[in-house]
């Protein structure tokens, strides 16, 4: 009489049932099974820079909504509105003004975008101006003010 001795059973499974076995052992990483071969993988191509590849449906990816230019006169009014708050006041108002009112008068005609910057632009610059003029006012008032009690004493 042969006796068949039963399998050596894991402690953490439960009685007559088998360790899971997967059905497509797959190899170590990098090596391939015998028979099957690689994928070629296929190089891509280089393009020259700024040019877009071309694709087999004809439209390039789009990534988001399509955006208007800005007006370059707009970025312009923003930057020297900032710099006459900053570094050059009067000088940077000034022109601030200026480009801000053509870059609103561009952008009217051609429909490019920068609104924003341009207004933004005008209002810091009429802001430094009129704090400019309103500094000059006010010095030269102190001025003559103290100039009239000074002199009103006599001795």
């Amino acid at each position: 009489m042969s006796e068949q001795s039963p399998t050596p059973q894991d402690p953490g499974q439960p009685y007559g049932q088998q360790p899971y076995q997967p059905q497509n052992p797959q190899p170590p990483y990098g090596q391939q099974p015998y028979g099957q071969q690689p994928y070629a993988q296929q190089p891509y191509a280089q393009q020259p820079y700024g040019v877009q590849p071309q694709y087999s449906t004809g439209y390039a990816p789009q990534y988001g909504a399509p955006t208007r230019p800005n007006n370059s006169m707009a970025v312009v009014a923003l930057v020297a509105g900032i710099c006459g708050f900053t570094v050059v006041p009067f000088i940077g108002s000034i022109v601030a003004v200026i480009t801000g009112h053509m870059a609103r008068k561009q952008i009217r005609q051609t429909g490019e975008g920068g609104d924003g910057m341009a207004v933004a632009g005008l209002v810091m610059g009429w802001i430094v101006i009129a704090l400019t003029v309103l500094g000059t006012i006010a010095f030269f008032l102190i001025l003559a003010l103290a100039a009239s009690t000074s002199s009103g004493t006599g001795y």
